[in-house]
């Protein structure tokens, strides 16, 4: 197929460019390059360096290249600024996401396959967490992602577009060629590895005291080829509806940081702090929906696994796409 990706620029959208041409696909790449890097996209893609805000450049991209599906990957995904700017959430993730989802419509494409988050969930309810649970969010991020969610939905009931909603859990992990390299790094294991390699003092650790089997918070990560598998999977025929993608189990924070430990073979320096405000003690994906309907499962499960992929390419980029 022709595939049209948006935010192929950065960390998950480049590994999806790069399975999708691996498995035959054409994909055109259109990112603003706000927070993706171009050495990061596949030199076989077709790249557009422009904004979702244009409507009017949208359509053009749509009219010359005539894509037969869409992977919306771009997005604002930093929580702690949702809250300080929630304007640029909505901007970014709700009204120039519904230029794209229009212009689509307005060139007949049926598959739009949608990055969510399993921000949308809020506080779970229950664990491991399923797509029934309720969608309560805590804050702008996860509020802007089921806001267009729910857009989705109603274009699928009105033009008919056949919508693929993937809730993400932690994403992590690396291919050999792209990695994760961020303006601004939150995401655990980049910022432990970081401590391995001398650019970083210290690792810091939010809450030792919750009720886990160390104190520490437990999430589910999930390596971004296989993200990137369940992208292409999605694109079959006759495949919708909102699906959870992670491995469906969990390893604490302390685990985390001894794994990195244990693979650099480098000392990390740890600071405990207390808990943030609003972190859930466990997130874990119930991925079943996944694996009975999409044929997908994780094939990188281990955490030592997807941290060693990480930390190979930290090695062989230190500063990211900027060596």
């Amino acid at each position: 197929m022709k595939v049209l990706v948006t935010g192929g620029a950065g960390y998950i959208g480049s590994a999806c460019v790069e399975h999708l041409i691996q498995e035959g696909h054409q994909v055109i790449v259109y990112d603003n390059l706000s927070e993706g890097h171009r050495d990061a996209i596949h030199p076989d893609a077709h790249f557009i360096h422009n904004d979702l805000a244009s409507s009017i450049d949208l359509h053009g991209c749509f009219q010359k290249h005539n894509p037969e599906a869409v992977i919306h990957v771009a997005a604002s995904a930093l929580v702690g600024e949702s809250m300080a700017n929630p304007s640029k959430y909505f901007t970014n993730n709700v009204a120039n996401a519904v230029n794209l989802l229009d212009a689509a419509v307005n060139h007949g494409i049926k598959k739009f396959v949608f990055s969510s988050t399993c921000a949308t969930y809020g506080i779970p309810e229950s664990l491991p967490m399923a797509e029934s649970l309720p969608q309560l969010p805590i804050n702008p991020y996860g509020e802007s992602k089921l806001m267009f969610e729910k857009i989705l939905l109603w274009y699928q009931k009105i033009h008919n577009v056949e919508p693929v909603i993937f809730r993400y859990f932690n994403a992590a992990g690396a291919t050999p060629e792209r990695g994760e390299h961020h303006r601004i790094e939150t995401h655990l294991i980049p910022n432990i590895l970081k401590v391995a390699l001398g650019q970083s003092s210290e690792c810091m650790i939010f809450g030792t005291d919750y009720d886990t089997q160390d104190g520490t918070c437990i999430r589910d990560y999930i390596h971004i080829s296989d993200l990137a598998q369940a992208h292409i999977k999605a694109l079959n025929p006759g495949i919708q509806g909102a699906f959870n993608l992670g491995n469906g189990g969990g390893y604490s924070v302390r685990q985390v940081v001894n794994a990195c430990i244990e693979v650099t073979q480098r000392p990390i320096k740890i600071v405990e702090l207390p808990r943030r405000e609003g972190d859930p003690p466990i997130l874990v994906a119930n991925a079943s929906k996944a694996s009975n309907i999409l044929r997908w499962s994780p094939g990188l499960t281990s955490i030592h696994s997807i941290i060693s992929s990480a930390w190979d390419w930290h090695l062989k980029h230190p500063h990211g796409y900027l060596d």
